[in-house]
C-alpha cells in the first residue's frame, strides 16, 4: 500500500478542480475581452474613415485624455491606476493604428529614454522612427515622413535643451502635448562582477547625475563619453571588461546584466518631453499654453510685455531666454502659462501682448501633463 500524501489529505487543501474552474471562468473572460477590444477597433476603423473623408486629423490628444480620466474615475480596483494607464493606452494606441498607420519620431537610437518615453505616450501599435539629431526630427515631421515626434525640452537637473528651443523658432510645428519621463541610471555589463569592470560607457550628461556612485564604487575606471546611453549599452556589450550606465530596457535588447540599479545622485531626475506635430489641439479645461517672443530693445521691455499676464491672473509657469542669433544681444523669450488659446482671458491677454512685441507667435496649448515626481 503506497503512502499517503498528508499534505494533500488535509481539510485545509483546496481540490485541484477548484483551480482549475476559475481558470476556466478566466479564460472565457480573456474571450470576451478580446472580442470586446477587436469590437472597438472595428468602431474606431468607422471613425478613422469618416475622420478621413472630412480631412480631420486622426490623433485628438483632448478625447484620449479624457477617455483614461473618466474610467480613472470609475476604477473601484483592484485594478491600480498605473495598470490601468498602460492598458488603455495600448488600446488607444491600436485604435489610432488602425484609423491610419502613421509614424513617430524620436531621439535614437532604440532604448534610449527619449525611446521609452515616447512609447510610454503613444504605446507600442506605433511604427517608430529613430533618428540622430533633433533636428532630423523637427525636419521629418515638417516634410510629413512622420506624424509626430517627441523631443526632449528640459531636464529637472540639466535645464532646458536649448538646441530644442531655437528649432521652434525657425519652424511652423505646434506642440500637441506634454509628458514627463524620470530618469532612472542603471550601471550594465557582459560581466556579473563590478570588481572585472575596467572602463565605463555613458552619455557626457549622465557621467555628473552618477558621480558619487562612480566615486564609491569604480573610482579607477575610465569614463568614455557615447553620443547615447544606447550607443553605450550597444558598446559594453562588445567589451566584457566594460560597462554602460543606461536604462534596464537598454540591457534586454543589448542582452547585458543589471549589475547595479539606481545609481543615480539624485532620484528626482525627470526630464519634460514635448509632442511636435502640425495638429491644434481642442482645450481640456486643464492646459498649458506656449508662446515666444521677442522684446523691443528699450527700457522696461520685458516688464511690459509681462504685464498683461500678471493683471490677467494667468499663472505663468515658466519663463526662458535665448539669443535670437540673428543680431548681438537680442533675445526671444519662451512662456509657458496655464490656459488654452481658446479661453478668452489668455486671448485677450496674447493681443495685448503682441501690440508690445516685435515679434509674438503661439507654439501651441496642448493638455497640462501631471509631474509625478
Amino acid at each position: 500500500m503506497g503512502k499517503i500524501n498528508k499534505k494533500s489529505a488535509t481539510a485545509d487543501t483546496v481540490p485541484d478542480y477548484v483551480i482549475d474552474d476559475l481558470r476556466n471562468s478566466i479564460d472565457k473572460i480573456d474571450e470576451k475581452i478580446l472580442g470586446l477590444i477587436n469590437e472597438r477597433l472595428l468602431l474606431a476603423k468607422e471613425i478613422g474613415k469618416i475622420k478621413a473623408k472630412d480631412g480631420r486629423k486622426i490623433l485628438d490628444i483632448a478625447r484620449e485624455k479624457a477617455i483614461v480620466e473618466k474610467l480613472t474615475a470609475l476604477n473601484k480596483g483592484p485594478l491600480a491606476k498605473r495598470a490601468l494607464n498602460y492598458i488603455f493606452s495600448e488600446i488607444i494606441a491600436a485604435s489610432r493604428e488602425i484609423q491610419n498607420h502613421h509614424s513617430v519620431a524620436y531621439l535614437g537610437p532604440e532604448a534610449t529614454f527619449s525611446h521609452i518615453a515616447t512609447m510610454s505616450y503613444f504605446g507600442r501599435s506605433v511604427n517608430y522612427m529613430p533618428q540622430t539629431t533633433i533636428g532630423d526630427i523637427f525636419r521629418d515631421v515638417e516634410k510629413g515622413s512622420c506624424l509626430y515626434g517627441v523631443v526632449p525640452v528640459e531636464n529637472s537637473i540639466e535645464g532646458s535643451v536649448n538646441y530644442t528651443l531655437d528649432l521652434f523658432f525657425e519652424s511652423d510645428l505646434k506642440i500637441c502635448a506634454e509628458l514627463y519621463h524620470p530618469i532612472s541610471h542603471d550601471l550594465l555589463s557582459k560581466s556579473d562582477s563590478i570588481s572585472k569592470i575596467k572602463a565605463i560607457y555613458s552619455h557626457r550628461q549622465v557621467f555628473p547625475q552618477c558621480r558619487n556612485w562612480i566615486q564609491k564604487h569604480l573610482p579607477k575606471a575610465d569614463l568614455i563619453e557615447c553620443d547615447s546611453t544606447a550607443t553605450a549599452a550597444r558598446r559594453a556589450s562588445d567589451n566584457p571588461k566594460s560597462a554602460a550606465i543606461a536604462s534596464s530596457m537598454a540591457a534586454h535588447i543589448y542582452n547585458l546584466h543589471v549589475i547595479a540599479s539606481k545609481i543615480e545622485d539624485v532620484s528626482r531626475n525627470t526630464t519634460r518631453f514635448l509632442v511636435i506635430g502640425k495638429d491644434e489641439i481642442k482645450r481640456t479645461g486643464v492646459d498649458k499654453t506656449s508662446i515666444m517672443f521677442v522684446t523691443p530693445n528699450t527700457p522696461g521691455a520685458l516688464y511690459k510685455i509681462l504685464e498683461p499676464i500678471a493683471k490677467s491672473g494667468i499663472n505663468m509657469v515658466k519663463l526662458e531666454s535665448r539669443p535670437t542669433k540673428h543680431e548681438n544681444w537680442s533675445y526671444f523669450f519662451f512662456v509657458d502659462i496655464e490656459g488654452h488659446i481658446d479661453d478668452s482671458v489668455v486671448s485677450s491677454t496674447l493681443k495685448k501682448m503682441s501690440t508690445i512685441c516685435l515679434y509674438l507667435k503661439c507654439l501651441g496649448s496642448y493638455p497640462m501633463a501631471k509631474n509625478t515626481l
